[in-house]
């Protein structure tokens, strides 16, 4: 499972002068056979630098070291996920694979540092989620996250008999007595989404259950605890396919990630059009990055923008041959944007990777700023 953890180790790997080679592969579930194959195919780039007279005699041993590597890992790691990362620097002794629960386009960059967009997409796309499926006596419980999906236990209260089954004068005091029980247990059931959520267990709630039912825990949450829950879908009581429960909890999931990221591109966009602390556009970004100004960054998904970077003061931007604030010569790098990603990462700051369809697929980049952004040096 990729953790927060895994990107701030990958983001330590430095090269040193030599270059990080990061590779991403997608594996087809229906032919993991040919993922060898694919990799190989990603390779060939790489193998070409390995002989261009114009790159250092070491950086050519590193990479040569890092293709090996990578066959290696390939031929002998039993790998089961959508997609794997690998991060290579052989001529440093450095390399990693991570596995990604979701498909990501295949690509490799060799740069001075990791190329971690990806691993932070993904990350930032995956919602911790309580699965509750639930009925008048019964509750269970999962984690919904990453793809994967863990039972957390269940409740069960004593059943009395059917709502709906009469037996002469008791009548009406079987079913208050049925109604007393059902309630008790949804507030159980709520008490015990209270304690989770104070341990931190889960972001988000989706809620499975007849239409009639949902209700009646909705009304036993909490206000704080209810603002959780951004879905909920039909399922019967004796529903027992884990597969089934899962689709449709996903579904659940992916709607509210879609409108989330919708509604932060509008506020950001609204922001900066009434003069707020915002930015829109890759060339203010990355200058907002430089400045340590971004709170939250926001990135059109498997966009990819070369330009260049100061290593010195972090100037970042388009195009360019020399520092304005040092005057140093600019290192090019294959992808700005993951430049400025690894920037605010490294400042405190937030991102947000974007699928929904937004403005954002025009401006690549918009930020919410802690700070309004200073004047931009002169060249």
């Amino acid at each position: 499972m990729l953790e927060v953890e895994t990107i701030d180790r990958i983001l330590r790997m430095d090269g040193d002068g030599l270059p990080v080679l990061s590779l991403y592969a997608r594996i087809d579930p229906d032919d993991r056979r040919a993922f060898p194959s694919r990799v190989d195919e990603l390779l060939h780039e790489v193998r070409l630098l390995t002989k261009d007279p114009d790159l250092d005699r070491n950086a050519r041993l590193s990479l040569r070291g890092d293709v090996g590597r990578i066959v290696e890992a390939v031929t002998e790691e039993h790998l089961h996920p959508r997609t794997v990362a690998f991060f290579s620097c052989s001529g440093r002794g450095l390399f990693e694979n991570v596995e990604l629960p979701r498909a990501v386009r295949d690509r490799h960059v060799v740069d001075a540092t990791p190329w971690v967009r990806p691993l932070v997409a993904v990350l930032d796309e995956y919602h911790r989620c309580r699965v509750v499926a639930v009925d008048r006596r019964r509750a269970r419980f999962w984690d919904l996250y990453q793809d994967e999906m863990v039972e957390r236990g269940k409740l069960r209260d004593p059943d009395l008999r059917k709502s709906n089954y009469a037996y002469g004068m008791r009548e009406h005091a079987t079913r208050n007595k049925d109604e007393l029980l059902a309630k008790r247990h949804y507030r159980a059931v709520a008490q015990r989404l209270v304690e989770d959520a104070g341990r931190r267990e889960f972001d988000i709630i989706a809620v499975g259950g007849q239409e009639h039912e949902i209700p009646e825990l909705l009304d036993q949450l909490p206000r704080n605890m209810r603002d959780r829950v951004v879905g909920t879908f039909p399922m019967h009581s004796r529903e027992e396919d884990l597969g089934t429960i899962r689709g449709r909890a996903e579904e659940v999931v992916d709607r509210y990630e879609r409108a989330e990221e919708a509604r932060l591109v509008a506020e950001t966009l609204e922001t900066h059009a009434a003069g707020g602390l915002a930015a829109v556009g890759l060339a203010d970004c990355l200058w907002g990055g430089a400045t340590a100004a971004v709170g939250l960054l926001l990135v059109q998904d498997e966009e990819l923008r070369p330009g260049v970077v100061c290593d010195v003061d972090g100037w970042m931007a388009i195009e360019g041959e020399r520092c304005p604030i040092c005057g140093n010569p600019l290192r090019t790098t294959p992808d700005v944007i993951d430049e400025l990603v690894q920037s605010v990462i490294d400042e405190g700051g937030s991102i947000e990777h974007v699928v929904a369809e937004t403005p954002l697929r025009e401006q690549l980049t918009a930020a919410t700023l802690r700070f309004p952004l200073p004047p931009l040096p002169s060249d």
